[in-house]
């Protein structure tokens, strides 16, 4: 793909978890500036709780700041529903971030593929078909088949691409597909690219040295104790080995432990939670009885009608006490409020210029965000409703990811309201 001619206040978006920032992400930022012409990048990023319903390796300011040291400009957080839901909602989260920005020229993200217009083709078929997808989907679904088989399957034979179902179905084709259909949804004048993705696959945990590592792979070794730091770039692996050092990265036996702890509430307790339907309470509690860790759990709830990344997903709702009303409420107005995680110089003056595009209110920390959304929308309306909502999860999810921590110190619990924004 040929490099666009730079403009000094040209933007491109990219949507993010960095857990934890390594060199594949560095060329995924680098390449991104290149076929975009783009000198800020602005992530939008995941944050104590990711896609797949894991907790992050270690808290969004830490990922932040390793960002930042690694050429990122601005960090915005992707409130907690979309980003730990499925691919659709996930982009769709994304994407309204991004344009509520107001001064962001494109997108670029990382695919299997590399090919934006095979991936066009797929989320314009989405779009034109999608009661027929739907129905079709749902169908293999109920024989077995996985969602993201499914889903390649399904794109495979109706697209006429030369792609195989299998290389549709590969987890960042999949994301690239239902970016450019939240693109095409919401009407986004976000101009697309996207670049190969090199290196290890999304689920590859062994890599020789010397090799972009996928960041399963970093953090497999990181619990294992071998040594990562070569697949870090190095301005940006220092926060995350000091907090590491400092006890700031997950405990799994505390992950474990709440999470149990929250399923002994009893079935009807999980039952107002989200994405806990179908009768699968009663597997949760089987399985509580008898699970010996968090990997133990899921296997044993995992069933055909339960894929273990909708378990994942649900049991970060059940460790955070997230009902199924708050979300089914908030998702279909996106997000109300952006949070401001951290800005390089550049950023700043970016920013600077948003000002008066801004979509959402913009803020960094959370010392007087309640009279921000009462001047924004009015106390009385139902945004500021549905930004109280995002608020609340918000500040839950920080409390509770401060709780899995290896040492607790419980001024951490409040940091959504005092932490400074983060610069490299």
């Amino acid at each position: 793909m040929l490099k666009m001619s730079a403009r000094p206040d040209r933007a491109v978006g990219l949507i993010t978890e960095y857990n934890p920032f390594h060199n594949g992400h560095l060329h995924h930022l680098q390449e991104s500036r290149r076929v975009s012409g783009a000198e800020v990048a602005v992530a939008v990023m995941s944050g104590h709780f990711l896609q797949r319903g894991e907790p992050a390796l270690v808290d969004k300011w830490v990922r932040t700041e390793m960002a930042l040291r690694a050429g990122v400009d601005v960090v915005v957080e992707l409130p907690f529903p979309w980003a730990c839901s499925s691919a659709p909602d996930f982009a769709q989260g994304a994407v309204r971030a991004l344009d509520a920005l107001g001064r962001v020229d494109c997108l670029c993200f990382g695919s299997e593929t590399g090919n934006l217009d095979a991936l066009q083709a797929c989320a314009d078929l989405l779009c034109e078909h999608e009661q027929m997808v739907g129905a079709a989907t749902e169908k293999l679904l109920r024989s077995g088949v996985s969602y993201p088989e499914a889903r390649g399957r399904l794109l495979a034979a109706e697209s006429g691409l030369q792609l195989s179902a299998a290389a549709l179905a590969q987890p960042n084709n999949i994301l690239g597909i239902e970016y450019l259909r939240a693109l095409r949804l919401q009407q986004s004048t976000l101009k697309p690219f996207t670049v190969q993705r090199i290196g290890a696959g999304f689920h590859e945990v062994d890599v020789a040295e010397g090799e972009i590592a996928s960041a399963t792979g970093i953090r497999r070794g990181l619990a294992e104790g071998r040594e990562i730091a070569s697949y870090l770039p190095q301005p940006a692996s220092g926060p995350l080995f000091e907090a590491l050092a400092l006890g700031r990265g997950v405990d799994a036996e505390h992950h474990t432990r709440l999470l149990l702890g929250r399923i002994f509430h009893g079935a009807a307790a999980l039952r107002q939670v989200f994405l806990v339907a179908d009768g699968i309470e009663s597997r949760l509690l089987s399985a509580a009885d008898k699970a010996a860790d968090y990997e133990d759990l899921v296997s044993t709830v995992k069933a055909r009608q339960f894929t273990r990344t909708r378990i994942q997903r649900m049991l970060a709702y059940i460790l955070n006490d997230v009902h199924a009303e708050q979300v089914r409420t908030l998702m279909p107005a996106g997000p109300r409020y952006l949070h401001l995680l951290g800005a390089s110089e550049r950023g700043r003056v970016f920013l600077g210029a948003c000002r008066r595009h801004l979509k959402l209110p913009l803020v960094s920390n959370f010392s007087r965000i309640y009279a921000i959304l009462k001047r924004h929308y009015g106390e009385n309306s139902e945004n500021y409703r549905l930004a109280l909502i995002q608020l609340d999860l918000e500040l839950r999810t920080t409390r509770t990811f401060t709780l899995l921590m290896h040492r607790w110190n419980g001024g951490n619990r409040n940091r959504d309201f005092f932490e400074t924004l983060k610069s490299p």
